[in-house]
């Protein structure tokens, strides 16, 4: 006959095991939304020739989750119905609905777009000045569609930039509107619209300085609202984060944030800021 004892034993392994599940839960649903941009992890000189394998993870605990290569079988899932690209036939976006992660939900995009009538400018107001992009609306049209409708419904706005790079990743990434950006949240770099696109403008792109890039997963498809604007140089980076447009003015303030580091350094180096850069409001000019 059982006790009181066994009772309580039994009580608390079953509590133990629900704990280790949602905890893995919570990891898997880490390594699937965590978005690239994340860590640059191996960097090995063989012969003159430099490889590069950059990892996956939104902070320091999801780099660690997320160090193996293998992708998860729903990240597999979410590529093979994956977003199709703009179709110039119909002048037509595809845009997916995505649940994963944290969502601040405004809606989905309108999924005809003219490029011609596309906003050319990005202006990003913060609490340290204004950031202006010159956008590619014509190689980057469902992207650039995708942030004008975000701009329009104030999805940016109060929003901060929770990662700045290292040396070797200079750049820093916004564009999650949920993210704490105070070295400590667990949760920063998970944040998305609740919708999905494809990549665009890959053929031939470089990550240079000045060049504002869309952050996304290991999978083709995840292209969200989160972004990042490149201070340096990283060849390093495989050409499949969307080419959105061409910093024009701010640089001068991603220097001056870069200069004073970050908060709590992951393993790859990055991590907040140090200087927080906060979004007062974002605004679109142009033909749109």
């Amino acid at each position: 006959m059982a006790t009181g004892k066994d009772r309580q034993r039994e009580l608390a392994r079953k509590h133990y095991e629900r704990q280790m599940q949602r905890r893995a839960e919570r990891e898997q649903r880490a390594k699937k939304r965590a978005v690239v941009l994340s860590t640059v992890g191996v960097v090995v000189v063989v012969g003159g020739i430099v490889a590069a394998t950059a990892l996956i993870g939104g902070n320091a605990k999801d780099s660690e989750a997320s160090s193996d290569p293998t992708p998860a079988a729903t990240d597999t899932a979410t590529a093979a119905a994956g977003p199709k690209p703009f179709d110039a036939a119909t002048g037509t976006c595809d845009y997916v609905a995505d649940t994963a992660g944290e969502v601040k939900d405004v809606g989905m995009p309108p999924a005809k777009v003219d490029p011609a009538k596309l906003p050319t400018t990005m202006t990003i107001k913060t609490n340290r000045g204004d950031i202006v992009v010159k956008l590619d609306s014509a190689k980057a049209p469902c992207t650039v569609n995708a942030l004008a409708y975000l701009a329009k419904e104030g999805y940016y706005d109060g929003s901060k930039c929770h990662r700045l790079g290292s040396e070797q990743f200079p750049m820093l990434q916004c564009g999650d509107p949920l993210a704490k950006a105070d070295g400590k949240s667990q949760t920063d770099g998970q944040g998305g619209p609740g919708f999905r696109m494809a990549e665009e403008n890959l053929e031939g792109a470089t990550y240079k300085r000045g060049v504002m890039a869309m952050a996304k997963t290991s999978q083709p498809g995840t292209t969200g609202s989160q972004f990042f604007l490149v201070y340096g140089d990283i060849p390093i980076l495989p050409a499949e984060y969307t080419l959105v447009g061409t910093i024009t003015k701010g640089l001068d303030i991603l220097d001056k944030v870069n200069k004073a580091g970050v908060l709590t350094p992951g393993p790859d180096g990055t991590g907040a800021p140090k200087e927080s850069v906060e979004f007062e409001d974002v605004t679109m000019a142009g033909k749109s």
